[in-house]
């Protein structure tokens, strides 16, 4: 067993339901689920008993419920206790986020880091890729998740977490859905619905229309795939999303990758080369929430 499942046990314990506690510890509820389940296998005993409208506690599972908050509250004083003697790392970072981006990930690596390093001030900061890149170089922002297209900034550290392909989201009567292959030239005649200049996604978008001189009638932008694929659901463009947010929205558009832009949509955490003992902690909690392995919880969609 380790200490995120006892993290999860305590947190659907005292939720008595799986979503809550799945809101709760920030992963999707499958994911809760199967953590719990590998537990229980190890233990060799269900601690929950499943059948009611409110998840409870088997004996088995009062038994061991304090011995479990027990564990997770020396674990996380083992942290407190070096923090206090070393008392090495101090002051504020400043993470940015590309807008209508949220990755639970991220957040997740935050809320470690600000348990172990409650000294640091953390802000979060929300603005286009382009902007933040120019905050990351010029020391203004420490560590920022952003869009790009094809390849990471030149000249900071990256961790690469998806790049895919472009992909136009009509809805399922739209005459591009007929179609089995879609081109920049194919959506030409079609209103488009984008997001705004200096995201990923439009950056990738623009230099494909610049690169065949064409000019597609960009409709309406919005920051977020949802509102992207509302509006495209409605009928008001052609949406240009990437692969796995078209894949949320399936039940309603119809996603045709479009051939002749070969240039993925990369999603990465960039930072600055640095000697701030936080900034190289708060990377190595990024590094460790978005690497491991959890079942159940998938990367969302690149902007």
């Amino acid at each position: 067993m380790d200490l995120r499942q006892l993290e999860y046990f305590v947190a659907v314990a005292e939720e008595q339901n799986f979503t809550r506690a799945a809101e709760r510890v920030h992963i999707s509820q499958s994911g809760v689920s199967a953590q719990i389940r590998r537990l229980e296998g190890e233990l060799g005993a269900e601690l929950f008993d499943r059948s009611g409208r409110a998840v409870t506690l088997t004996v088995a599972g009062r038994a061991a419920l304090e011995h479990a908050r027990a564990a997770l509250a020396a674990a996380e004083a083992v942290g407190d206790a070096v923090g206090q003697v070393t008392d090495l790392i101090r002051g504020r970072l400043t993470v940015g986020m590309v807008i209508g981006c949220t990755l639970t990930p991220l957040f997740d690596a935050l809320a470690a880091f600000h348990r172990v390093h409650q000294g640091v001030e953390i802000s979060l900061l929300e603005d286009n890729s382009d902007r933040l890149i120019e905050g990351v170089r010029a020391d203004a922002v420490d560590l920022a998740l952003v869009g790009t297209a094809g390849a990471v900034p030149d000249g900071l550290d990256s961790l690469t977490l998806i790049s895919e392909r472009l992909v136009a989201a009509v809805p399922p009567g739209h005459p591009l859905a007929r179609q089995r292959r879609v081109t920049l030239g194919d959506l030409v005649p079609h209103p488009m619905v984008c997001m705004p200049p200096g995201t990923g996604l439009r950056t990738v978008f623009d230099r494909a229309c610049a690169a065949q001189s064409l000019r597609p009638a960009i409709a309406l932008q919005a920051s977020a795939a949802d509102a992207m694929a509302d509006l495209a659901a409605r009928g008001l463009g052609v949406a240009v999303l990437s692969e796995s947010m078209a894949a949320s929205y399936r039940d309603r558009l119809t996603a045709r990758v479009i051939d002749d832009i070969e240039t993925p949509a990369v999603l990465a955490l960039v930072w600055k080369s640095t000697h701030n003992p936080a900034v190289r902690e708060l990377i190595v909690h990024s590094r460790h929430a978005f690497t491991r392995p959890d079942p159940g919880q998938g990367l969302p969609p690149a902007s």
